[in-house]
């Protein structure tokens, strides 16, 4: 049933947040603040910079593409050791926008700090990537559960579509800034070693900035609750989650749903971890190249995540999603063989179909599963299941270079069976009973 029918026959049960429009925009502002991370830290420019610089060429073949793998798997790994909890914590004490905050502060603090990984900082540059990276995953899924208070039921997938959308602009914004100053370094004779290590500044200042107005206007919205007698709000979300766990059979959908999430980020989180390394060994890219790509790519997962977005709300979650997993198969086998750039350039353009739609409509569609006032929680599964398959997915392709001696071609097969994987998951999903159930078990 589409999102709009829907919303009719819960209307009565459902809470009710009123979000002020400066609340909305701030929450979608944020979306460009944090952009500039991924777009650079995680996937053109320093990922690369990473394998190829910092590491060098004294280690194995394959050896660098497994660290950083390995970075990633480390950060993803407590994120998923904290997730649910940190979730559940944040409902029952109302801290949700205490730890988007904190969280914040820290990313652009360890991220600015990556300006002094130069060649060999190898023990460095893992350390602050990995917990960088922790930081701003868990800001991500706070933010997240913050949606089903920003929006409503028939405009989750407007809402969420139109973060991505600004996301995928402060992406552009801060790799058109790092592209205009890499080209100028690079005239001025400048070699890698000086030039990437100023980019993360860049996205530190961009972090900073764009993250007042979330900081300023954003209010918690969940109630307080009284700890019982004796016990801690560590003890509290541990019983919780057990709960939750134990209404497994009534939340089927939702855990379908998340085992879904799990099967195709697997394979989302390789493609982009790995985009910029794969670019530049396979099909011999340089980095202005590598970065102009990945402007590209978010240029079309801007309006990919904006229509995608109306798609959902019009025509449900399940069939969006599908089209999506579909798209995202046909990607990864066109960059596995893609011979030369024009074909290369053809699949990058389809990942930024995928990449758009995914994000938002696997996010609006756990913030239509989850009951409100346990949105904290239920994003917080979203987050172990996510960041569990950001462990897999990059490791998997890290471990299949350093067992062919560098075949990434063969690697990056991986994320089409992750994806054809879930499509057979999401073919279980009753969208409709799914929603239905999260109605009635309100907090």
């Amino acid at each position: 049933m589409p999102t709009s029918e829907l919303a009719d026959s819960v209307k009565s049960t459902a809470p009710i947040y009123k979000a002020t429009k400066a609340e909305v925009i701030s929450w979608i502002v944020y979306h460009f603040a944090n952009a500039g991370y991924t777009a650079v830290v995680v996937a053109a420019i320093f990922n690369a910079y990473f394998v190829e610089t910092v590491c060098g060429s004294g280690m194995p073949k394959g050896t660098p593409t497994l660290l950083w793998t390995l970075a990633v798997g480390l950060s993803n790994f407590m994120v998923v050791a904290s997730a649910p909890l940190l979730g559940t914590i944040c409902d029952y004490s109302a801290a949700k926008k205490k730890v988007l905050v904190a969280s914040t502060i820290g990313c652009i603090i360890l991220t600015a700090m990556l300006y002094f990984v130069g060649p060999g900082a190898v023990t460095l540059g893992f350390v602050l990537v990995a917990f960088s990276y922790f930081m701003f995953s868990t800001g991500e899924n706070v933010l997240a559960s913050f949606l089903p208070e920003v929006s409503d039921i028939s405009t989750l997938g407007k809402i969420s579509g139109l973060g991505c959308m600004i996301s995928h602009l402060g992406g552009l914004a801060v790799l058109g800034l790092c592209l205009g100053y890499v080209n100028w370094a690079q005239a001025h004779g400048q070699v890698a070693a000086q030039y990437v290590p100023v980019t993360a500044l860049f996205v530190a200042t961009n972090f900073a900035i764009f993250s007042i107005p979330l900081m300023l206007f954003l209010k918690e919205k969940a109630s307080h609750h009284t700890l019982p007698k004796g016990k801690t709000h560590w003890q509290v979300g541990i019983e919780r989650i057990q709960h939750t766990i134990a209404q497994a059979p009534k939340f089927r959908d939702l855990f379908r749903l998340l085992a879904t999430i799990f099967a195709y980020t697997c394979g989302t989180s390789t493609v982009v971890v790995l985009a910029g390394v794969y670019a530049k060994q396979v099909m011999g890219f340089t980095f202005p190249e590598t970065i102009t790509m990945f402007i590209v790519i978010n240029l079309t997962a801007t309006a990919s995540a904006y229509i995608f977005g109306w798609i959902n709300d019009k025509l449900g979650s399940k069939p969006t999603l599908i089209l999506t997993l579909l798209t995202w198969i046909g990607s990864a086998l066109v960059l596995a063989l893609a011979q030369d750039k024009t074909v290369f350039w053809i699949a990058a353009n389809l990942v930024g179909i995928a990449n758009g739609a995914s994000f938002t409509v696997g996010r609006a569609m756990i913030g239509q599963f989850a009951p409100r006032g346990r949105a904290g929680e239920f994003f917080g599964l979203w987050g172990l299941a996510g960041k569990s398959a950001a462990i897999v997915g990059p490791i998997s392709y890290g471990l299949v270079t350093s067992l062919t001696s560098n075949n990434h071609r063969l690697a990056i097969m991986c994320p089409a069976v992750y994806f054809a994987v879930a499509l057979v998951i999401l073919f279980s999903i009753n969208e409709q009973r799914g929603r239905l159930a999260a109605t009635s078990d309100e907090a």
